[in-house]
């Protein structure tokens, strides 16, 4: 979990998590009703044991044969429809409530800078989801309950306790604040230790989700034993920050009952006492005890309670994080328009990454005319990924400015941005569903089956599609799992032919395919970029040849550029880089 959590005080973040049980109001109240009536019946069990046993066994009473026994079945009967809709009620409010939980957490999470992405954090988001938005609404409902229910019980039973003796209560009013001041002392400890196994349960996730991602790398790499190692570690650090947290749980119930065996038996022998001088009677004295052994269990639930907030709190921590985390910076009131759509240039641009020692990019500036084909070209990490990725404001730059006729990108609505924007990477990214749901993501329902047909058909993956026994209802896979690398890589050109927006960005679009896909596919790909504005990242330098323009970047600085013909004639980096491709060709 984030410790740099800023959503406010303990206070406030008890405020947050009921403003949200408080949207139910209504079936909240009608929950708290029920378990009050409830937990009033519970002092009535009690209070039978004194007439039952001053005047029941004497036969002064002979109707107490049957009136008494209807009395207590008729009781429990109450008590258990009362809890079973209560129960019901609380049930609802904190689905309900988790509901709305995971979906705020979702839509900030779908608005979340892409740099808070790249740091890794999977496991940890991946968590707040699953585990923490749970633990809020279950300890929040739980906690509510508790405070309710056996805070009631507790009240009728003391308010019993002193109709029948005020001496006697009076003793256990003495020691009863002892378990109190003891619960305080675990409190702290017991939040520390609830933040710290938030941190490992992430951390877990997080690394079985690597082994299952790289399964076959485990395999062909032999790396069983790292990974035992690695889980290892982490479960062995989760159970001792688990036996940590019961051990601190745990000690507070002897600790608490040990006090109240004193309580007992101060009262046993204030109570023989009174007994003898004919001050108490032994209905009187039953009903006590009765009503005492009653007061021991919600007591504990109460001393409880404690713990069960803290991890509420550290779950509430976790996921208000999330919720309050910055969101893209949206603040662009323009509309781009793809009829006005024209220049787009780069006016000395900076960018360094957190942290870096030096530039990814420095005094980057060039323009490409509408329709213009430019491509980037550099050894690896020279930063021509991170210079694409700013025309669709996955990143801006520290410096500099990028404009599109003039206007900076920054001040169009992203939405309007990225509608004039289409991408292929070279990590292709495919969503669980069928071939024409991911062909078509984004506008499927508005896209005739026609139209996915000759999309598949100029990605040269329509042959295949067609030889499927469910044609484009086949389901792919988790990221399309089910396909080959180069078909995969197909289906997402195909999803940009989908889109045809103006502006065309390939980032290795054919680096997955054979020679034989990538010539078919870059015929497409052509036709494609017609009258579009296309930026192209390509390791293979014979996929560019054609570019209206190439930009050959390295270390951050643009060092070259011209056509092909023109850089080959320079002789430098760009033809250095050619004939060594030429020469492994």
């Amino acid at each position: 979990m984030d410790n740099s959590f800023k959503s406010g005080s303990r206070k406030t973040v008890f405020r947050r998590i009921y403003l949200r049980v408080g949207d139910y109001w209504q079936a909240l109240a009608a929950a708290l009703v029920l378990v009050s009536v409830a937990a009033v019946t519970q002092p009535a069990l009690a209070y039978i044991m004194k007439p039952l046993l001053d005047e029941g066994f004497n036969g002064a009473k002979p109707h107490y044969i049957w009136s008494i026994p209807l009395t207590v079945v008729g009781l429990f009967l109450v008590r258990g429809v009362l809890n079973f809709l209560s129960d019901y009620l609380l049930a609802w409010i904190a689905n309900n409530m988790l509901m709305g939980i995971r979906k705020d957490m979702f839509e900030k999470l779908l608005g979340m800078p892409d740099g808070e992405f790249q740091k890794g954090d999977t496991g940890r988001l991946m968590n707040r989801f699953t585990i923490d938005a749970g633990n809020i609404t279950d300890y929040a409902t739980e906690v509510c309950i508790i405070l309710v229910r056996d805070g009631a019980v507790v009240i009728a039973l003391l308010a019993m306790l002193l109709y029948l003796s005020w001496q006697l209560t009076l003793i256990i009013f003495i020691i009863m604040p002892i378990s109190v001041i003891t619960t305080r002392i675990f409190i702290k400890r017991l939040r520390r230790i609830n933040m710290k196994t938030v941190d490992i349960n992430a951390e877990l996730t997080r690394v079985v989700k690597e082994s299952i991602e790289g399964q076959r790398v485990v395999k062909l790499f032999n790396g069983y034993e790292f990974e035992r190692s690695r889980f290892q570690s982490v479960n062995n650090g989760l159970r001792r920050f688990a036996m940590r947290s019961a051990i601190a749980s745990a000690a507070m119930t002897p600790i608490t009952q040990l006090s109240i065996a004193f309580a007992v038996g101060i009262v046993i022998a204030t109570a023989l006492y009174q007994g003898s001088t004919g001050a108490l009677t032994v209905g009187s004295f039953a009903a006590f005890l009765t009503a005492l052994a009653q007061i021991f269990d919600p007591v504990k639930r109460l001393t409880n309670v404690a713990a069960r907030m803290q991890k509420m709190l550290v779950a509430a921590d976790s996921v208000f994080t999330l919720i309050d985390s910055p969101q893209e910076n949206d603040t662009g009131k323009k509309v781009l328009d793809s009829d006005k759509l024209g220049n787009i240039s780069f006016a000395n641009v900076n960018f360094r990454f957190p942290d870096a020692g030096s530039d990814t990019l420095n005094d980057i500036s060039f323009t490409v005319k509408r329709g213009e084909t430019i491509a980037f070209v550099g050894r690896s990490g020279s930063g021509k990924t991170t210079l694409v990725n700013m025309i669709p404001r996955f990143v801006d730059p520290i410096s500099g400015q990028i404009t599109i006729d003039g206007t900076n990108i920054a001040d169009f609505t992203l939405e309007s941005l990225r509608s004039q924007l289409s991408l292929v990477s070279q990590s292709v990214v495919l969503f669980e569903g069928t071939m024409a749901q991911n062909v078509a993501y984004g506008f499927f329902g508005d896209t005739s089956e026609e139209r996915i047909r000759e999309a598949l058909a100029s990605a040269n993956l329509l042959d295949y599609v067609n030889s499927l026994p469910q044609g484009l209802d086949t389901p792919i896979g988790e990221n399309g799992a089910w396909l080959s690398g180069g078909q995969r890589q197909r289906l997402a050109i195909a999803r940009a032919l989908i889109k045809n927006a103006p502006i065309l960005i390939l980032d290795e679009a054919t680096s997955a395919l054979d020679n034989e896909s990538e010539r078919q596919v870059q015929a497409s790909l052509e036709t494609l970029m017609k009258g579009r504005t296309t930026f192209v990242i390509a390791h293979r330098l014979s996929t560019v040849q054609n570019a209206d323009r190439i930009l050959v970047l390295d270390r951050g600085h643009i060092v070259e550029q011209g056509n092909h013909t023109e850089l080959l004639k320079n002789d430098g980096l760009y033809a250095s880089l050619y004939n060594m491709q030429f020469r492994e060709g």
